[in-house]
C-alpha cells in the first residue's frame, strides 16, 4: 500500500531558501521503523550515503542534495522550512523527503530518537548550510540546478514523489 504524502511549501525566510518549485512531503507510518529495512528500502531504491543519528537543532539546508529522513525510533518536533515554517512531528515509520533548499532543525525529540538518512545518486556529499550563509539569488539559483531523482526512497521509480516533483 502508498502512503499519499503530505505536502509542504514554505516560502523563503528568516535566511533559509527553501525550494521554491518543490514541496517537501511527509510520509506518515509509511515504513516499518526498524533500521535495517529502512536502509534496505532506501538503497533498493537507489538512495545512498545511509547515515543513522539525529537533526541537527539549528536551521540548516542543502544547496545542492535531496534529503531523506526515516524515523526509525521515537520521535522529533521539526522545525521546516525555516523560522516562519510549521513544526511537525515526526514519528517512528514516518518519512521526510526535503528538496534541496528545504530548511530543517529539531526543535525538541523524545524516546530515543533516531533517523535515517539518504540522498540520491550524484548527491551523496551533502553541504549542510546555516541560514543566511548565501545570497538569495545565489541559492535559488543553485537550488534550481540540482537534479530530480529518478526514483522515490520510499516506492521507488512509480513513488508518489516522483510524479509530484515532476
Amino acid at each position: 500500500m502508498t502512503v499519499d504524502p503530505e505536502r509542504l511549501s514554505v516560502p523563503a525566510n528568516g535566511g533559509i531558501p527553501n525550494n521554491p518549485d518543490l514541496p517537501a512531503l511527509l510520509y506518515r507510518a509509511a515504513l516499518a521503523a526498524a533500521e535495517a529495512e529502512v536502509r534496505a528500502r532506501f538503497a533498493g531504491n537507489g538512495w545512498g550515503v545511509l547515515w543513522s543519528w539525529t537533526v541537527f537543532d539549528y536551521h540548516h539546508w542543502h544547496p545542492a542534495s535531496h534529503e531523506a529522513l526515516a524515523c526509525v525510533a521515537g520521535w522529533a518536533d521539526l522545525h521546516l522550512g525555516g523560522p516562519q515554517g510549521p513544526v511537525v512531528r515526526l514519528a517512528a515509520g514516518d518519512v521526510a523527503v526535503l528538496p534541496a533548499g528545504f530548511g530543517h532543525r529539531r526543535v525538541d525529540s523524545g524516546d530515543g530518537f533516531a533517523v535515517v538518512g539518504a540522498y540520491p545518486p550524484g548527491q551523496e556529499s551533502p553541504e549542510i548550510l546555516r541560514a543566511d550563509a548565501m545570497d538569495l539569488g545565489a541559492a535559488l539559483a543553485r537550488i534550481g540546478g540540482v537534479a530530480l531523482p529518478e526514483s522515490d526512497p520510499v516506492y521507488g521509480r512509480d513513488g508518489p514523489m516522483t510524479a509530484i516533483w515532476r
